[in-house]
């Protein structure tokens, strides 16, 4: 009966706690938390927890380090809004990963991104063709951002009294300069017919081939690992060591 009141107390005690920390350090949506953001809250409602449960030792010490964490994550807020560079050491910058409609592998590598993950995230966007893509930005809180090639804007075909064809979603034919023959034989297409259609566009080996996907529409789309994109654009303005 004592422990359960104990607990009792301790689990209001860390709930109006948490509750007066969480408005200190202010409100994000979800969708915006960094990484940073989200380990903090999760440590900070650890401590809170063991504060509630944890009936083999004082209650003052857990208190203690819950107001320690919630005073660095403010401390750390509060510098991030007075020294923008601080902000961008901390929290990141957008990286480009598509440019001109090529994968930057570089960019995905730094990101520890992989291309399968990528293709997640413009589904997500209503992307299921990769070639309809100019921009695509990696923000810092991991969320996708993308840019259309100016042809395939949003504007509805019926509008415009235009029929379009299905083109149904893109099938990976090449991963990561590895043919993938199942998806190929799905698509009703042999390895000779790609072949031809790689020596259109100069390639002579799947190994050149770092992105191939094919819908059923007949739309293929190529990335090489060499795009000669001799400049990314860095929309960043950070130089850091990050």
């Amino acid at each position: 009966m004592n422990e359960g009141l104990v607990v009792f107390v301790r689990a209001v005690i860390g709930f109006f706690s948490l509750l007066i920390f969480a408005r200190i350090l202010g409100k994000e949506q979800i969708s915006q938390l960094t990484f940073f953001d989200y380990v903090l809250g999760i440590t900070i409602g650890s401590i809170a927890a063991t504060l509630t449960t944890d009936l083999t030792s004082r209650a003052w010490s857990h208190w203690v380090g819950l107001i320690t964490w919630t005073a660095l994550g403010f401390l750390m807020e509060y510098m991030c809004m007075k020294w923008r560079y601080f902000a961008k050491y901390i929290e990141g910058e957008p990286t480009i990963i598509i440019m001109n409609g090529k994968i930057l592998e570089n960019a995905l590598r730094k990101m520890e991104f992989r291309v399968s993950d990528v293709m997640i995230l413009l589904r997500s966007k209503d992307v299921f063709d990769i070639s309809e893509v100019d921009f695509a930005i990696i923000e810092p809180n991991g969320q996708l951002s993308v840019l259309k090639k100016p042809e395939y804007e949003t504007v509805k075909a019926k509008d415009l009294n235009i029929k379009n064809p299905a083109s149904g979603i893109s099938t990976e034919i090449i991963y990561d300069g590895i043919l993938i023959e199942e998806n190929l034989r799905q698509l009703k297409k042999d390895k000779k017919w790609l072949m031809d259609q790689l020596k259109k566009k100069g390639i002579h080996s799947v190994s050149e081939v770092f992105l191939a996907t094919l819908n059923k529409g007949g739309t293929l789309y190529i990335d090489k690992y060499e795009d000669h994109i001799q400049k990314p654009l860095d929309i960043g303005d950070y130089k850091g060591p990050f």
